[in-house]
């Protein structure tokens, strides 16, 4: 049997404290945790940083990523070795990074041109830091298509620039596996969920298409839950119990 890492995304729960976050984990029996730059985490706030590395010993958590919001080819790539410190400090290698804010059909070439610039600039910081990028499947930007995603991993061409990967809500259960088969093999970390159009339902509902969807992954990955349908802290240990399911580690 595979065995995977489970965990959460914190901004799954931005109006509540790591604190709170972390003693749910506990209880749901989730030992990963991707912090965000956004609430939880910010890049710039070190005396915060280092409280949240010491409350992830306490709790015996490890940073699985940081799940910044810097948006190559928008926030200056200055600013990308402040975003790197920060993950050092939370005890990870892995940040996810925003592609863009166009998708590639809506680019020019040159447009596409200077991104991928910029994208290439990122890599060989991030090579030079030993720390992987990876790039978010999200609407709106670059790698919002599977093969334009794959065309820039080749283009990048560097094992410190990758992606994550999740199931577009818009799209059937065969086209979002069509889709991770070509993303899995640049693939680190998966954000788990089970939306369907704009309502987001229980992963319950969605046990035997994420068994599909996993079968596309080679070796296992990291499986992150990122938000609950109702957005409260209580679904956490019924959804944390059904990934676990997902993988085989429980049975429903």
């Amino acid at each position: 049997m595979k065995k995977y890492n489970l965990g959460l995304v914190s901004v799954s729960f931005r109006q509540n404290s790591p604190k709170e976050i972390l003693d749910a984990m506990k209880e749901a029996g989730l030992s990963f945790i991707e912090w965000g730059s956004d609430i939880h985490a910010p890049f710039d706030d070190t005396e915060r940083l280092y409280e949240i590395a010491e409350m992830q010993k306490e709790y015996s958590v490890k940073c699985s990523s940081y799940g910044t919001y810097f948006r190559l080819g928008e926030t200056p790539i200055e600013d990308l070795r402040r975003y790197i410190n920060a993950a050092k400090i939370l005890g990870t290698d892995i940040l996810r990074l925003w592609c863009g804010r166009k998708s590639a059909g809506d680019m020019t070439n040159e447009e596409r041109n200077e991104l991928l610039s910029v994208c290439r600039e990122a890599a060989i910081l991030a090579e030079k830091e030993n720390v992987k990028l990876c790039m978010e499947c999200h609407k709106n930007t670059f790698t919002e298509n599977p093969d334009d995603s794959v065309w820039l991993m080749k283009s990048v061409n560097s094992p410190s620039f990758r992606m994550y990967w999740q199931p577009f809500q818009w799209q059937s259960t065969d086209e979002n596996i069509a889709n991770a088969k070509k993303i899995a093999p640049f693939a680190e970390h998966i954000h788990v969920f089970n939306w369907v159009g704009d309502k987001k339902l229980p992963l319950v509902e969605g046990v035997e298409k994420w068994q599909e969807y996993l079968k596309e992954f080679r070796t296992p990955r990291t499986l992150l839950l990122e938000f609950m349908p109702n957005g409260t802290l209580e679904e956490l240990k019924k959804e944390a119990a059904t990934l676990k399911t997902i993988v085989g580690e429980n049975n429903i």
